[in-house]
């Protein structure tokens, strides 16, 4: 396997220049309104080393929820912003968000950690925190505990009492087939600029997916952008169309938060079409290049990516509630949570 040489690195000051890579000193993305980062000080002074301490049971007993949570919190914020509405179960009046294609991706186990989350913050705060906040804090202990960058979280966000329709929810989140092109111009107009874009997909350095996703870069023929080892290998994981097997998304460290996966897509070894294009495209290659090369650099523009994508249209002050069950809003709060996890069970999960 190929990897990269330290001659490598003039290399990296070009790309920084030509690109206008942010590097140190880039400045932290500005509050949402009705969002700090004192937020619960006072009324649940407690609430990060719970959510954190929860973390890192779940994640000791199954590391692989790590980046079931992260997803989680990026599927609920493209779609109506960061309100926890990716967490509501459906009703009489129609199908949640989870029954849409993308959302069938997420891991069952993530909701059920969220709501175990809210029920410890809740029986030692009250109800002041809501999901949509606990679920931004799980993402980045998520991030944290297998081992990549600390930050700090906005906080203060309200929960939604509504969920995006299907349609909403196809129009929202780029499918794993999207070019360098569709995905820079779909975030372009949620905010996001080429590096987020790049950064944001780092977030594929964990998880799994299952072959249908990527499975048209294998069969009829091979992508010729893809390595000729790695699609050997991926053969025996996926022999024909149509299995529901799962791989690894990062060949070289799949269960730690690293910047191997830019490395992966310089030796032509990105699992889907919206990853490899990130390097075959020449708006975004350089900015891989340099992530490929440093670390701390990727680490730094996630952080920023993150605030800003935690940010998406939140809804705080007086606007929607407190849910007392991650997975209704209150006004129809009469379901059981083992009815909610099995509903989850029976999805079918294509990259988690």
């Amino acid at each position: 396997m190929a990897f990269l040489k330290a001659s490598c690195l003039p290399t990296l000051i070009f790309v920084l220049l030509l690109c206008n890579i942010r590097a140190s000193d880039a400045q932290t993305p500005p509050l949402a309104e009705g969002l700090s980062y004192t937020f619960h000080q006072s009324s649940c002074p407690q609430l990060e080393s719970i959510v954190r301490s929860q973390l890192q049971t779940e994640l000791a007993a199954d590391i692989g929820q790590a980046a079931g949570l992260l997803r989680l919190h990026f599927h609920d914020c493209f779609v109506l912003g960061c309100d926890g509405s990716v967490l509501l179960n459906g009703s009489a009046s129609g199908p949640s968000e989870q029954s849409a294609p993308p959302n069938l991706t997420l891991r069952p186990r993530a909701f059920v950690i969220i709501e175990n989350i809210r029920s410890l913050v809740h029986a030692a705060c009250n109800a002041t925190v809501s999901c949509s906040d606990i679920t931004a804090l799980a993402a980045r202990d998520a991030v944290v505990l297998s081992g990549g960058p600390n930050y700090s979280v906005p906080l203060g966000r309200r929960d939604g009492v509504s969920f995006a329709s299907r349609e909403d929810t196809l129009a929202n989140l780029p499918p794993f087939n999207a070019t360098a092109a569709n995905l820079t111009a779909s975030l372009a107009l949620k905010g996001f600029d080429v590096t987020d874009v790049v950064a944001l997909s780092g977030a594929h350095t964990i998880g799994r997916a299952e072959c249908g996703s990527f499975e048209r870069r294998m069969f009829p023929t091979p992508d010729p952008t893809m390595d000729q080892i790695f699609y050997t290998n991926l053969l025996q994981t996926c022999p024909i169309l149509n299995t529901t097997n799962t791989t690894i998304m990062d060949i070289q460290t799949p269960n730690a938060f690293d910047n191997r996966y830019y490395v992966n897509l310089m030796n032509r070894q990105g699992l889907f079409t919206s990853d490899q294009d990130l390097f075959t495209d020449n708006t975004t290659s350089g900015i891989v290049t340099s992530f490929a090369n440093n670390q701390t650099l990727f680490f730094e523009n996630f952080v920023i990516a993150m605030i800003k994508m935690g940010q998406l249209n939140v809804t705080t002050g007086t606007q929607g509630e407190i849910r007392a069950n991650c997975s209704f809003v209150n006004s129809n709060n009469t379901l059981s949570l083992p009815a909610m996890e099995n509903a989850n069970d029976n999805q079918k999960i294509a990259s988690y």
